[in-house]
């Protein structure tokens, strides 16, 4: 990698990716989405929400992945006043993984096909190191471990989504963020260690941030043969639920300073997800505004890559029957 390693690592990409140039792309570029099926994880607040908007404004049929049955009704309504068109609840906690395993079963029980799933809930720094149902380190099992296992089951839908897509691909689109310039994987801080207490909350966010651009790569090495687009976007530094966490002084100068109206962190994964041009992009990481981008050098580690995804079978596997 040489010396211009530095340059994809630590502060100094995050911090250019907070002042991007004019998005070239908007959301009329998007194309006709009719008949295809898609899920959006997360698609009740913020970034996850205004992806399902622009979704069903192109007449997809989209799936929001939500916990609370009623915060995802209030959207859907939302929804219908802003579009005109009806998102179907599907309740989803990424936090436990029987919970996942129903969810996708319950997919697979009416629909034979997806097309587009978008790997978009999250959760970022929440106080007092909070565990999965599974014993898991909250961020990681859920931003991580959570959409991984989720695809990996719904991948059957994915590759039937292959055969009637226009384009002959089916994409997963997976959010990171500019966080995962910051650090790169500590396996001994996955689970409930004494190492994990040692992190901070926000660096175990970046951890899990990273950890879906390796994870995003890894879908793309081992499916796109079978017709899988996987990438990974950073949204850019936008207003959403994310920031429940900050202390309300410091999220009111973040909103006045660095950070973008909700709208504009749809806009790089929806064109991920639906634009023709993204094809090329397999296995790479986008930055706002639908740019191509390059996360820190470990991210394209082979080696790093496959111990993760190895971990995350036998991890599953501890647990349920995959």
């Amino acid at each position: 990698m040489g010396g211009a390693s530095w340059k994809n690592s630590g502060p100094w990409p995050a911090i250019l990716q907070f002042f991007p140039p004019k998005s070239k792309f908007t959301v009329d570029q998007i194309p006709d989405l009719t008949g295809q099926v898609i899920i959006v994880t997360g698609g009740n607040v913020g970034i996850g929400y205004e992806t399902v908007k622009g979704l069903l404004r192109r007449n997809a049929k989209v799936y929001l992945g939500a916990r609370s049955k009623a915060k995802a009704d209030a959207a859907i309504a939302s929804l219908k006043e802003a579009t005109g068109k009806e998102a179907i609840f599907l309740e989803l906690d990424l936090a436990s993984l029987a919970s996942i395993k129903n969810t996708a079963e319950e997919f697979l029980n009416v629909e034979r096909e997806l097309h587009v799933l978008f790997n978009n809930a999250g959760v970022m720094a929440p106080p007092d190191y909070p565990l999965t149902k599974d014993g898991y380190d909250l961020q990681f099992g859920t931003n991580v471990i959570g959409h991984w296992y989720l695809t990996e089951l719904l991948m059957p839908a994915l590759l039937a989504g292959v055969e009637t897509s226009p384009d002959h691909h089916a994409r997963v689109i997976t959010t990171s963020s500019s966080g995962a310039y910051f650090t790169t994987l500590d396996f001994d801080t996955l689970t409930d260690t004494p190492a994990r207490k040692k992190v901070s909350p926000e660096m175990l966010y970046y951890q899990s941030k990273f950890g879906n651009v390796v994870v995003a790569r890894q879908v793309a090495k081992r499916y796109a043969e079978k017709g899988i687009i996987s990438i990974s976007v950073n949204p850019g530094n936008i207003q959403s639920d994310l920031q429940r966490y900050v202390p309300k002084v410091a999220r009111m100068i973040l909103n006045a300073v660095l950070l973008y109206p909700t709208p504009y962190g749809a806009l790089t994964q929806l064109f991920a997800g639906t634009m023709p041009e993204a094809l090329n992009h397999n296995g790479e990481f986008l930055i706002p505004w639908a740019r191509l981008g390059k996360c820190r050098p470990e991210a394209y580690e082979d080696e790093l890559g496959e111990r993760l995804w190895k971990w995350l079978e036998d991890e599953v596997k501890a647990h349920t029957k995959l």
